[in-house]
């Protein structure tokens, strides 16, 4: 039986979705465990590209068992406008293939203005949401008299009393939060989400019972990370991250699968670094080199279209995420984006208020202030895109996995050089 994980090492879009897809074949159930529409997962599979949010990779293969846990933040409107998108092109989305969680948090409408009206009063200070109601969907978890979970749709008269408490006390707030907005109606809101219930009823179960039925079947599972470690809530850069735990530590908490089960753990690392929203990025590139990067990896959010900011691979950040989710193994994912390049940077230690350091900060004052010490690597000048074994790369391909891999103290297993499934070099 292989139970594998798979999680982002940096500040997400790492290309987690390419392995997910690629390991999907040898797993029965893919889960997702954290995180909302504010995901974003490229796939391409069988010539067409599709783009994920809510959905786990796994509901593209025939035979698999697509999971969203317990952990999930769940729009329903755009869950089911996911299903529908693939279900259009002929991808099977049933109560067979596709399974929520009754325990997953929904959001709301007013999550979504409350998003809105705080960022905006933040200013300068914006975190950098989404703007999809995940943070303050999160915020009403843990604060629970304001949380309402997928199973509550079900308990119809508890719910519409439920609501109609949050919905008057929300407008309250809003209200002196921003005296424009108009105020929610909470019948409107009850019809549209017993709608949404409806449809969603054969795909909705207790999840946590069901995988640990999976694993008693000796079934093969699949974790899927979203986002990446170093937006984790509680190990990442504070407050300048996401609003779940996005590091392997919510595996267990998410889904309900105690993390003694899982057998591999893979860390995806991009080949540089890239970042949305705020907060420190010490080895950013805000030049041309940086832009170049960015046209050529075709970094823009698949959820926002947000360009990215990019940088050189920062391997202190990264080796503290490896750390964190406890990985075995790592995927190096989009190299072949480095290949016009001269010379290559690799951070390998900060240099914070005059101090040499490989520990990655706690605090982002800290953070603020570092200055990466790089380690050059040498171009290669060279298409890698078509290279199927470790020996078609260049030296300095090879020699840039290789210094990857020793600073983060990992064996690479995968190496990615284009984003079509065969263009995944297996070591």
């Amino acid at each position: 039986m292989s139970v594998t994980s798979v999680v982002g090492l940096q500040w997400g879009d790492e290309a987690k979705g390419k392995i997910v897809d690629f390991l999907t074949d040898s797993h029965e159930v893919v889960v997702r465990y954290q995180g909302g529409n504010n995901a974003g997962h490229t796939v391409k599979f069988d010539g067409q590209t599709y783009k994920l949010s809510l959905l786990p990779t796994g509901i593209l293969r025939p035979g698999v068992t697509a999971v969203i846990g317990n952990g999930l933040v769940v729009n329903p409107d755009a869950l089911l406008k996911e299903m529908k998108s693939l279900t259009d092109r002929g991808v099977r989305v049933d109560g067979g293939n596709l399974l929520v969680s009754d325990r997953a948090h929904v959001i709301l409408p007013y999550h979504i203005i409350e998003d809105a009206v705080f960022e905006k009063r933040r200013g300068d200070n914006a975190i950098g949401t989404t703007g999809r109601g995940i943070g303050t969907c999160y915020r009403d978890k843990a604060g629970r008299s304001h949380a309402i979970r997928v199973g509550d749709l079900y308990h119809r008269e508890t719910f519409r009393a439920k609501l109609a408490e949050i919905v008057a006390f929300k407008n309250l707030t809003l209200k002196s939060l921003d005296p424009s907005i108009t105020p929610l109606d909470a019948d409107a809101i009850y019809e549209a989400y017993v709608a949404f219930a409806e449809k969603l009823a054969p795909h909705v179960v207790d999840t946590t019972a069901w995988l640990h039925k999976a694993l008693k079947q000796k079934k093969n599972v699949l974790f899927e990370g979203a986002q990446g470690s170093l937006l984790d809530v509680d190990h990442g850069t504070f407050p300048f991250v996401t609003s779940s735990n996005s590091s392997a530590a919510g595996i267990h908490s998410g889904s309900g699968v105690p993390q003694r089960a899982i057998t591999r753990m893979i860390g995806v690392v991009k080949a540089y670094t890239t970042r949305v929203g705020g907060g420190p990025f010490p080895t950013e590139l805000n030049d041309e080199i940086g832009q170049h990067i960015r046209d050529v990896g075709h970094e823009y959010g698949t959820v926002t279209g947000r360009p990215r900011r990019c940088g050189w691979f920062d391997a202190v950040a990264t080796a503290y995420g490896a750390r964190v989710c406890g990985v075995d193994q790592i995927a190096v994912m989009l190299l072949d984006v480095l290949a016009q390049l001269d010379e290559l940077n690799i951070c390998e230690a900060y240099d914070i208020r005059g101090e040499r350091t490989t520990d990655f900060p706690s605090h982002v004052e800290d953070l603020e202030v570092a200055k990466p010490i790089f380690r050059k690597i040498p171009g290669w000048k060279k298409d890698i895109t078509g290279a199927r074994k470790l020996s078609d790369l260049p030296a300095g391909a090879r020699q840039y996995v290789d210094t990857v891999s020793e600073l983060l103290e990992v064996p690479a297993k995968f190496i990615s050089i284009g984003p079509d499934r065969e263009q995944t070099i297996l070591l």
